[in-house]
């Protein structure tokens, strides 16, 4: 799990999934409400093929062991983005044993969100039913359920810190609304669920605060409401992209040419970002108190709008839902010391 890095169909799941009504579950016991909603939550487990060495393609982690929870029964599930963003393979692991694999649908690295859709669903298994977080206050009491360093279906019990709005969090352009919560989570638990005690999800885990590695009372999770409308009533497609914006001094360090650039730190096989021909770096440096990857590409600008320029994250953003078909995305790079343009059809990087 990382500390800080880098349609209209909501209204159907929140009439649709879940087998209990609010007011219902407001009667039941913390240990009732684990049994009701845990089969909905999964394992994640992403993985990515190294360079081949000898003839052979090993398999290495993406990121940590994540969690997640499934939304619609024809499979869709939330998640962090940081388990999945650039994986090569994700697979899933529900309740009852069962592994199938999964691809990612919609991915909001800025605000450590993403849907992934599951080849198959168990019978039989409800999915979560997804709250309204802005009805969330502080000392209101919440349980999550995860996977802390691959312990499956751990629930642990805490309640609201606070709610924050924090800016240009894991990498991101803009600002992001979180939930912080005294509940443990550990390794494992991002993506999964935390619940407020009707046995609605309102917040994703993402990140934790932390001198020692471990939990130490600062766990922050991104709200249900933000998740819902970056990847379902305006669902930000898969890149298969990570990447740094880097300005100011640093930019100027790197030799970019302009006021600010994304650096290129890693890039997934068969993601659009791949098919445009994005080169991910391979030497990592350490930059005053950031580490980073270099000697892989820098993006300048997409569709014109150079990174840095004012709002240009939203521009660019509509600029590419506008494009359909046979519309050319068209990115500048910084590559080698020269810029150099990629492009490619929309329908080329499309990751469905």
């Amino acid at each position: 799990m990382t500390q800080s890095r880098l349609v209209l169909i909501a209204p159907i799941l929140l009439a649709a999934v879940g087998a209990a009504s609010p007011a219902a579950a407001q009667n039941r016991t913390l240990a009732e409400l684990f049994r009701a909603v845990d089969p909905a939550v999964v394992e994640i487990a992403a993985v990515r093929n190294a360079a081949p060495q000898a003839g052979i393609v090993s398999k290495t982690p993406a990121g940590n062991l994540g969690s997640g929870f499934l939304i619609s029964g024809d499979g869709r599930i939330m998640t962090a983005a940081h388990v999945v963003q650039v994986a090569d393979e994700v697979t899933v692991r529900f309740v009852t044993g069962e592994v199938v694999a999964a691809r990612v649908l919609a991915s909001d690295p800025g605000a450590d969100v993403a849907l992934i859709q599951a080849e198959s669903v168990p019978a039989g298994i409800e999915p979560a039913r997804l709250g309204n977080s802005n009805g969330a206050a502080v000392g209101d009491q919440v349980f999550v359920i995860g996977a802390p360093f691959g312990v499956a279906h751990s629930l642990t019990v805490g309640h609201i810190s606070a709610r924050r709005v924090s800016n240009r969090l894991f990498g991101g352009f803009e600002p992001v609304e979180i939930l912080q919560t005294d509940a443990a989570i550990n390794q494992g638990n991002s993506g999964g669920p935390m619940f407020s005690m009707n046995g609605e999800v309102i917040g994703i885990v993402s990140h934790i605060l932390s001198s020692s590695g471990g939990f130490e009372g600062l766990g922050f999770v991104i709200t249900s409401n933000l998740a819902m409308q970056v990847l379902l009533d305006e669902p930000n497609p898969w890149t298969g992209l990570d990447g740094v914006l880097v300005d100011g001094s640093l930019a100027r360090a790197l030799n970019i040419p302009q006021a600010a650039g994304i650096v290129v730190q890693s890039v997934a096989a068969g993601s659009p970002a791949s098919a445009l021909g994005l080169r991910p770096g391979s030497l990592p440096a350490s930059i005053g108190d950031r580490t980073l990857i270099l000697g892989g590409d820098v993006i300048l600008a997409v569709q014109g709008i150079r990174i840095g320029e004012p709002d240009f994250d939203r521009r660019i953003r509509d600029r590419k839902r506008s494009l359909t078909g046979d519309d050319r995305l068209e990115i500048q790079v910084l590559r080698g010391g020269q810029v150099i343009r990629l492009e490619a059809t929309v329908g080329l990087l499309t990751s469905d």
